[in-house]
C-alpha cells in the first residue's frame, strides 16, 4: 500500500489543520523534549498534511526507520514483523469533522502527528524495535500478547517522563488527545514510577481517559528495560500454562 497524496480531500486539510492547531498550542509545556525536537526534524506544518515520502527521507537518515501505509488495525504478526524491521504501521486517512474529538480506530493524526517525532529518538526506536523482536516470538499465545500489549500501552502510547522542565508527555495516546493532554498533567491522576512487573499486571480501558500513568526517567531507561520485559513475561507465561500431570 502506499499514500495517493491527491486522494485527501480539502475536509482532509481542513481537519489535519483544526488538529494541529488545537495540539500544537497545548505542547510546549506538555510534550517531552524529544517529541517537540522531532516535530521540527519532520518539518510537520499545519498547513499540510504529511507526505509519507519525504517523511521517510528525513527518518531513515535519522535512525533508520520508515512508515509503512497500513489500511488500519493490523494483525499482530503483521505488526510486530513490521517493526522489528523497522517500518512504523501507519494509516493515511484522517478523521471526519464530526469525529474531531474521538474515534474508536488510530487515523493518521494519532500515528503520524503523535507517533512520528519519536521515531527521530535512537533511543526510543530501539526500544520498539527489540520489544516487537520479543512480540514475534509470541505471536499466537493471546496471554503473552495481552501482557505485551500492556506495556506497550503504558509507555508507547500513554507513558510520561520526568524531565528538567517537569512531567511531560511522550505517549502518543495522550499527544493526539487535547482533553487527556490536559487530564494527565494535572493532579488528578496517580502517577508511578516506570515498573515492568507492575504494568504487565495492570489492565487497561480505551474507552476512557486512564486511571493511572508510569513515568520514565530517560529513553534509555526504556531500551534498557527489554531484558527484564524479557524475563517478567517468561515467567508469567510459564506460570500461566497448566502443569502436567505424570502417570
Amino acid at each position: 500500500m502506499k499514500q495517493i497524496y491527491n486522494n485527501y480531500t480539502p475536509e482532509d486539510f481542513e481537519v489535519w489543520r483544526i488538529l494541529y492547531d488545537r495540539q500544537i498550542q497545548n505542547l510546549p509545556k506538555a510534550a517531552s523534549k524529544a517529541h517537540l525536537e522531532g516535530l521540527d526534524k519532520v518539518n510537520f506544518v499545519s498547513e499540510e498534511i504529511p507526505s509519507f515520502e519525504q517523511t521517510n527521507e528525513i527518518l531513515n537518515d535519522l535512525t533508520g526507520w520508515r512508515l509503512a501505509v497500513v489500511p488500519g488495525i493490523v494483525p499482530d504478526y503483521t505488526f510486530f514483523e513490521l517493526m522489528s524491521n523497522r517500518r512504523f504501521p501507519a494509516t493515511t486517512w484522517l478523521r471526519k469533522m464530526k469525529e474531531l474529538d474521538y474515534l474508536e480506530e488510530p487515523d493518521m493524526f494519532h500515528d503520524v502527528f503523535a507517533h512520528v517525532p519519536l521515531l527521530s529518538n535512537q533511543a526510543f526506536v530501539n526500544f520498539l524495535e527489540e520489544l516487537s523482536k520479543i512480540g514475534l516470538g509470541y505471536v499466537g499465545n493471546d496471554y503473552a500478547i495481552e501482557l505485551l500489549s500492556r506495556i506497550y500501552w503504558f509507555t508507547v502510547e500513554f507513558g510520561l517522563i520526568k524531565e528538567e522542565a517537569g512531567l511531560r508527555i511522550y505517549g502518543a495516546g495522550i499527544l493526539s488527545s487535547a482533553g487527556e493532554t490536559k487530564f494527565c498533567l494535572s493532579d488528578e491522576p496517580p502517577k508511578f514510577d516506570f515498573d515492568v512487573r507492575t504494568i504487565a499486571n495492570t489492565s487497561y480501558r480505551k474507552d476512557v481517559f486512564q486511571d493511572r500513568y508510569f513515568v520514565i526517567q530517560s529513553y534509555e531507561q526504556l531500551y534498557q528495560s527489554i531484558p527484564e520485559i524479557k524475563s517478567v513475561l517468561a515467567e508469567m507465561v510459564n506460570k500461566s500454562q497448566p502443569e502436567k500431570v505424570m502417570a
